[in-house]
């Protein structure tokens, strides 16, 4: 590997929005540095399953299955 190719991969502080601290390493900033996350594991609903709701906004549901209700996959 040549020298001076590559980031300097050091040990940074991360901090999650509850304030739960863990260390790991990283090419971000230098030794020592923190970085502050602002979303987390702990609060975006990818991974907090959120508040995912169907809207049947404009009647978009009904009219989908007023279209295609009568279709079936598979056979009779």
């Amino acid at each position: 590997m040549k020298n001076g190719s590559h980031p300097d991969y050091h040990f940074i502080t991360v901090e999650m929005t509850d304030g739960t601290k863990f260390q790991t390493r990283s090419t971000y900033g230098k030794e020592g540095d923190t970085l502050h996350l602002d979303i987390d594991p702990t609060v975006h609903p990818a991974w907090t399953g959120g508040n995912a709701r169907v809207l049947d906004s404009g009647g978009q549901v009904a009219r989908f299955n007023k279209r295609f209700g009568g279709l079936t996959l598979g056979k009779k």
